[in-house]
């Protein structure tokens, strides 16, 4: 088994030479798959990735699925009525989870990377780090966003997912959720 090491040299030098005109997709978009066992090592590493991206030249922005969703949450019109509810039946979590869910898959998450995105195609030699992708749980998954925004990845944009493999291209996020073998990326590691 490669190191994280490894795999973000080999997914660095698969971001140098580009992606190949293919049947599924020619976007600049990659996934550094790792063990949900390893979450904690990945964010270990970043400073020291963002750190050689940069020394490489590299424009980074770093997009943390995290933290946007705390501040989508933060500042949703619907938030007092959450809490109100929430201190009513503080332990019906299926309701407040499909709550929290449709808040999200309202587009609001995809309309701020949507956003980050526009910003980096007027930068030279930019690329987007999207981090903390375990925070989708449970209320959604990448793919739903990666494939509305088909067509808008122009800067390299690397996925970082803690997923189990489960063939060549089937990936299970977080290690329980169902194999999926939908992806229009380069997936790297695993």
């Amino acid at each position: 088994m490669a190191s994280l090491n490894d795999d973000f040299k080999e997914l660095l030098e698969r971001i140098r030479h580009g992606r190949d005109l293919g049947h599924a997709s020619f976007e600049p978009i990659y996934y550094l798959v790792f063990s949900p066992s390893r979450i904690l090592d990945v964010k270990r590493q970043m400073p020291a990735w963002t750190a050689k991206l940069k020394n490489e030249g590299w424009n980074v922005r770093v997009f943390s699925i995290a933290e946007h969703i705390a501040r989508i949450f933060e500042n949703a019109p619907l938030r007092n009525i959450w809490l109100t509810a929430d201190g009513k039946d503080p332990t019906n979590w299926e309701k407040t989870n499909q709550s929290l869910a449709n808040t999200l898959t309202n587009g609001a998450l995809q309309k701020e990377l949507e956003e980050t995105l526009l910003e980096l195609d007027h930068q030279d030699k930019s690329i987007l780090l999207v981090t903390d992708l375990e925070a989708l749980h449970p209320y959604m998954r990448i793919g739903a966003i990666e494939g509305n925004l088909q067509g808008k990845f122009n800067s390299p944009t690397v996925f970082f997912y803690p997923v189990e493999r489960t063939g060549k291209t089937k990936l299970k996020f977080l290690g329980f959720y169902p194999d999926d073998g939908n992806y229009r990326s380069v997936h790297v590691g695993g």
